[in-house]
């Protein structure tokens, strides 16, 4: 029998992301452990992030109370045999100025859907189970308080450490962390322990353009614009010589001059993750029914798509009615982590390629920079008059897995809904 998949989902919730986690939690509960979910500043400030968790949790007991009452499958397997781990993060990026993504998520994540469907959403009271002053840490070094939620465990640590405990109580090369909001989170972890990080045994990011434009300026997709810094760290692991590419930072200290091994990072941009979406004439389809029978979760999801769909409608000239369609940026990054024995899923042909993120650019801030340039690769480790950069040498910048094809393109949209709803 196959091992467990072990996750890690690093999130920013966010309409996507709420989806990304629903597919984690709907998998079968024998093929894979959700160990932690921990959050950070993104989409939105990080303690809304917070709430919409605590929100998705509240939303998925109600409907397994649901179809228990009416004589249908619980489902959910995942969540209901291990309660993952839920910790706060990054409120900030590393070294520049915060911005968020609330002009597309609503300026609560979810499209407002806390002021217009309250009954959707859990009181307050399950704040203080997060807040580190407002009752002694029982349990070291888990960090987690006595007062556990029926779904999750709240923890009183910052994220980063929660990363570092959970991937050193398991064995090197189980754990896979399914980053889908900006690296902050990793960064921290990866500075404060470089070693027990990479025991990771992948890293899985969306983020980043690469032959796209980019989804927030001209050349950045939102991931990488919004910590640019801290992209870099992390893509910097994946090198045979991190200090090529790393760059400075006045938040962290620089890596140590040789680590024991590199991070395998799987890269997914906009160029595949575009490619995988959601118009509203499916999710319509799909949800009349469900919405006529009284599915709780029917309702919530319902609520914040519409928003999605009229906000996409609003910035893009050529998505109305039906094909209004959302991009399935971070459920695809999750539906690779669980699925990633399939043949389909593909890296591109130039992979591992050297892909290296723009820090100080006025313009070019989170940029994917590639060397398009036709010349012979050298060995030298040094810089010369004819490699700036070492972005020729051998020994020298970026190994990133740069994932190109799916075994979901044309039809990923109608899995994931049957997957959340059935």
């Amino acid at each position: 029998m196959a091992s467990k998949k072990r996750i890690i989902i690093d999130t920013d919730p966010g309409i996507d992301d709420i989806l990304a986690l629903l597919l984690a939690f709907s998998e079968k509960s024998e093929g894979v452990e959700v160990l932690l979910i921990s959050l950070t500043f993104g989409n939105v400030e990080v303690k809304s992030c917070l709430r919409n968790v605590v929100s998705m949790f509240h939303i998925l007991e109600e409907e397994m109370r649901w179809r228990r009452e009416q004589g249908r499958p619980e489902g959910f397997d995942t969540l209901r045999s291990h309660r993952p781990i839920v910790a706060l993060g990054a409120e900030n990026p590393l070294d520049d100025q915060r911005m968020l993504a609330d002009f597309f998520h609503g300026i609560d994540g979810l499209g407002g859907i806390h002021h217009s469907h309250p009954h959707l959403t859990p009181k307050d009271a399950w704040e203080h189970l997060f807040d580190p002053t407002h009752e002694p840490v029982e349990i070291e070094p888990v960090c987690t308080g006595t007062n556990a939620h029926q779904s999750f465990i709240p923890s009183k640590c910052a994220a980063h450490d929660e990363i570092l405990r959970a991937l050193r109580e398991n064995d090197p090369d189980t754990v896979t962390i399914v980053a889908v909001g900006p690296l902050t989170n990793l960064a921290l972890a990866s500075a404060a322990d470089p070693e027990t990080f990479l025991r990771a045994k992948e890293v899985v990011v969306m983020g980043g353009a690469v032959h796209e434009p980019g989804n927030v300026t001209p050349v950045a997709e939102f991931n990488s614009y919004a910590d640019a810094f801290a992209a870099a760290r992390v893509y910097s692991l994946t090198s045979p010589s991190p200090k090529s590419t790393l760059p400075p930072s006045k938040s962290l200290p620089a890596l140590p001059s040789s680590l024991s091994r590199q991070l395998t990072l799987r890269l997914f941009p906009l160029d595949i993750t575009l490619r995988h979406g959601l118009n509203r004439g499916q999710f319509r389809k799909a949800i009349t029914p469900l919405l006529e029978a009284g599915s709780p979760l029917a309702e919530w999801v319902s609520a914040f798509m519409a928003h999605t769909f009229a906000t996409l409608e609003r910035l893009h000239e050529n998505q109305s009615g039906d094909r209004a369609e959302l991009s399935l940026h971070d459920p695809v990054c999750v539906w690779y982590a669980l699925t990633a024995d399939d043949e389909g899923w593909k890296p591109s042909e130039t992979s591992p390629e050297d892909i290296r993120v723009e820090t100080t650019g006025q313009w070019t801030r989170g940029a994917c920079v590639i060397d398009r340039r036709d010349r012979h690769p050298i060995d030298g480790d040094e810089e010369s008059s004819s490699d700036h950069g070492l972005w020729l040498s051998r020994r020298a910048g970026n190994r990133i897995w740069r994932m190109d094809k799916s075994p979901a393109e044309s039809n990923f949209g109608e899995v994931l809904i049957e997957r959340l709803f059935t």
